[in-house]
């Protein structure tokens, strides 16, 4: 994995619990995080998880992290807080913006119809499209989750022409097959999925041969 920042913006889709999911555990094993909010995210955290952001910056890292304090999850010690920044949406001269930064990975979860139609053609107009743009020129790992019911013609003209491009598209469709009992089981389905892509080792659930044993009636 690269020792850069690992890159994930939260754009308008609904899904942002698999987005603050993903910063904590990333946090909580000691990766860095570079984030990027859209405005329209901002609206979707407010509504779905009663998380209001205001500002940038340290004023965004603080409200984060004391949010995870504050739950149920294991806290954060000041050595793992200091791995979690924010850029503004029009932050430029951000790492983020440049292509001279070396190696990076970006995830965009959830990432709406509306971002991904404009990474895929090349539409830089703001900070998160700008950094898509430059991972996919770079040669970089980007992972977009999408979470939108139905999909459209348009939508999936969009997420084929980004597949081609070696982009990973990763929508947020949790499963059943191994019986959550909670919402926070479905949530970690999803997210259990993205840090598979990203090599990270985890426990949040169980692989394919362990569960099928411990259910038979799963095997083909």
């Amino acid at each position: 994995m690269s020792l850069n920042p690992l890159l994930l913006a939260f754009t308008g889709a609904s899904g942002a619990p698999y987005g603050l999911r993903l910063m904590e555990l990333l946090l909580q094993g000691g990766r860095a995080v570079d984030l990027i909010l859209s405005n329209p995210a901002r609206v979707v955290l407010k509504q779905e998880c009663g998380l209001e952001l205001h500002g940038d910056g340290p004023a965004v890292v603080d409200t984060l992290l004391d949010y995870f304090n504050s739950s149920a999850m294991n806290s954060l010690n000041d050595q793992k807080r200091g791995k979690l920044r924010h850029f503004a949406l029009d932050d430029w001269y951000s790492p983020a913006a440049s292509g001279s930064g070396g190696e990076r990975i970006m995830v965009i979860c959830p990432c709406s119809m509306g971002s991904l139609a404009r990474i895929r053609h090349g539409l830089s107009g703001n900070l998160i499209e700008r950094a898509a743009d430059v991972t996919i020129k770079e040669g970089g790992r980007l992972i977009l989750v999408p979470r939108e019911s139905p999909y459209s013609t348009i939508h999936l003209d969009n997420m084929l022409a980004l597949s081609k491009l070696g982009v990973t598209l990763l929508p947020a469709s949790p499963g059943f097959y191994y019986r959550p009992d909670s919402i926070q089981a479905l949530i970690d389905f999803v997210v259990a999925r993205i840090l598979n892509q990203l090599g990270v080792v985890h426990d949040l659930t169980p692989g394919w041969p362990e569960k099928a044993q411990n259910h038979p009636a799963l095997l083909p």
